[in-house]
């Protein structure tokens, strides 16, 4: 809890200001555009996230999006914690780049659902969370045919899992990092509204169905 609290406001208002202008990174509309697939906001369910990107038709440029989106999550995080030598100053530039990607600037605060960018977070933050919580999104994708459902089971165990008590890999982490898994599992539950109406309906796509 100390390390929560210690770092000076000025330092955690830099932090929380770099990340947030790295996290507003639109890589999906940016990827999309540059290799001439039009733009993914016109496409599908018009989110700018990997999994929308996908429906253009073209793997390499959801793939590339998945990484980048996930990525500028992990960087932030891990470059705050390394220029400030606190774990809470890189659990709130992550957080701010999670928010930056589901609100960014440069898109009128029209961003996408924090999934890539949520995994890229737990990786940096303890990597044996990380791979958990992705596990959990392939068994339920598996299981249901459900991206949006698996990604809403990962987000919800999540913070669970960062309480497991194995101390050879890290885990249970901080309070600052398990904080930031809370924050941003409540966040990718609040953005899924839409999704989880058409569960509901039984009207959310399945995996690998493709979408007007």
């Amino acid at each position: 809890m100390q390390d929560l609290v210690g770092p000076a406001v000025g330092t955690l208002a830099l932090a929380a200001l770099g990340g947030y202008l790295l996290g507003s990174i639109p890589f999906g509309v940016i990827i999309t555009r540059a290799a001439g697939a039009g733009d993914v906001r016109n496409i599908g369910s018009g989110n700018i996230g990997a999994t929308n990107v996908l429906r253009t038709g073209r793997k390499d440029l959801a793939l590339a999006t998945l990484l980048l989106d996930a990525g500028k999550g992990a960087v932030a995080l891990l470059i705050a914690r390394h220029l400030f030598h606190s774990e809470a100053a890189g659990a709130i530039a992550g957080g701010a780049a999670f928010l930056g990607h589901l609100f960014p600037i440069w898109l009128g605060f029209k961003g996408g659902k924090g999934v890539a960018t949520f995994y890229g977070l737990l990786l940096a933050a303890a990597w044996p969370l990380g791979l958990m919580a992705a596990a959990v999104w392939l068994i339920a994708a598996f299981a249901f045919r459900y991206s949006s459902l698996a990604a809403l089971i990962s987000a919800a165990t999540a913070p669970l899992l960062a309480l497991l008590p194995l101390a050879a890999v890290g885990l249970p982490v901080g309070a600052p990092i398990l904080i930031l898994t809370i924050f941003a599992a409540v966040l990718i539950w609040i953005r899924h509204h839409q999704n989880i109406a058409r569960l509901l309906k039984g009207e959310e796509p399945r995996i690998g169905a493709k979408k007007a």
